[in-house]
């Protein structure tokens, strides 16, 4: 890997020395973490490279109100009515619907798995075949007329006899994080050609405005609950990407004064999760949220992970809070999940990020021990970070 390289991972990287409290230590679980995940990630790596790019339009759906190149997806928990099959759906909160269009969703999965794994294995091993056929993907999900996706997100999460499409469905497109994040690291190989970048951050900076202007967008900053984290979250992977400062200023600001205070309480926890329907999935998923969005907008100036508000609700308050209850779910003092309660936790980022940030050696010891390859779709779908070494730098 060259010099140029190297820094450009540094600084794609949110945890940095001048944010650590050890810095030797957090040098040390790297390490650990990259030991942990190099078998993992070079077996997936080498499967990753047989994979074709496989898009939007591949498949298509009637009930879509969009063209081929539109994203569509279907509200999880809005089912057929047994009183009147053929009107408008209705809501079972917590319960999702077998026979919703999940193929959009299920394509941008493999797309943000595939170009997580093939950063992770450039990062782990410096060789550009991962560059490469990373590429394929991002030409053919970014920049070919025949395949792309269009920059926006207006038929996603659509019920049928009632939307369309809604800004709830904004949530869909976090998936697009470690692709993102993957651009960042794998950028100044020689294989990624000048075009294929700025063509690439066109395609962000094109679906930024739309995710800062459309009304479906505005509602979904305003959303109180995981939604509203997202919508910030999203906003900050794709400002990063382009280099927009205005918006990275916006964002952090937002999590300090809109997202701490209205969604954490002061013991940690989220109430506006707790009380769903699937609290202990919505807790985790949450956290990792807020964990990310520290990860990426900490600064020298402003240190998100320290940032704490006037009662003390902060990030490693959270981490606090829920951590005895990854490490031990039977303590779990809420409601069990209606669905998927088995399958969760996994090795969530706020545990390793977290544990390096920190340095905290039993938050890392945990996620050692967890699932770092889950396969039930649900738990893929609410873990969109999950290549932790391209984050680490």
């Amino acid at each position: 890997m060259n010099r140029r390289t190297f820094v450009q991972l540094l600084l794609a990287g949110a945890t940095l020395a001048w944010a650590c409290p050890a810095a030797g230590t957090a040098k040390r679980q790297r390490r650990q973490v990259a030991a942990v995940l190099r078998p993992l990630v070079l077996a997936q790596a080498t499967e990753a490279l047989q994979q074709p790019p496989l898009t939007v339009t591949a498949s298509t759906s009637p009930r879509s109100a969009g063209g081929p190149h539109d994203f569509f997806s279907e509200g999880d928990y809005w089912w057929p009515d047994p009183q009147d099959p053929t009107g408008p759906y209705i809501q079972r909160d917590g319960l999702t619907n077998p026979d919703n269009f999940v193929a959009h969703r299920r394509a941008m999965i493999r797309f943000s798995q595939l170009i997580g794994t093939l950063a992770s294995a450039y990062q782990l091993t410096g060789d550009e075949q991962y560059v490469r056929h990373a590429l394929v993907h991002l030409r053919a999900w970014f920049l070919e007329e025949a395949t792309r996706m269009n920059p926006s997100l207006q038929y996603a999460q659509a019920i049928q006899g009632r939307f369309t499409g809604r800004g709830i469905g904004i949530i869909d497109t976090i998936q697009l994080l470690e692709v993102a994040q993957g651009v960042l690291v794998m950028q100044s190989a020689k294989s990624f050609g000048r075009a294929e970048r700025a063509g690439i951050h066109d395609w962000f900076a094109q679906y930024l405005t739309w995710l800062t202007t459309h009304p479906y967008a505005q509602d979904e900053m305003k959303a109180a609950n995981n939604h509203g984290t997202c919508w910030v979250l999203q906003v900050a992977a794709f400002a990063r990407l382009t280099g927009n400062e205005e918006l990275l200023s916006r964002c952090r600001e937002r999590y300090k004064t809109v997202l701490l205070p209205t969604q954490m309480a002061a013991d940690g926890s989220f109430p506006l999760e707790t009380k769903r329907t699937k609290p202990y999935g919505y807790s985790l998923f949450n956290l990792d949220a807020m964990t990310m969005i520290c990860q990426m907008l900490s600064s020298p100036r402003d240190n998100l992970w320290t940032y704490q508000t006037p009662d003390g609700r902060g990030i490693r308050r959270g981490i606090e809070f829920l951590y005895p209850y990854v490490a031990d779910k039977s303590r779990w003092p809420f409601p069990k999940d209606v669905m998927y309660w088995d399958n969760w936790p996994v090795a969530q980022p706020f545990l390793v990020l977290g544990a390096v940030q920190f340095a905290h050696q039993p938050w890392l010891d945990t996620w050692q021990r967890l699932d770092h390859a889950p396969q039930t779709e649900e738990v893929v779908r609410n873990l969109p970070v999950r290549n932790p070494l391209i984050w680490l730098g």
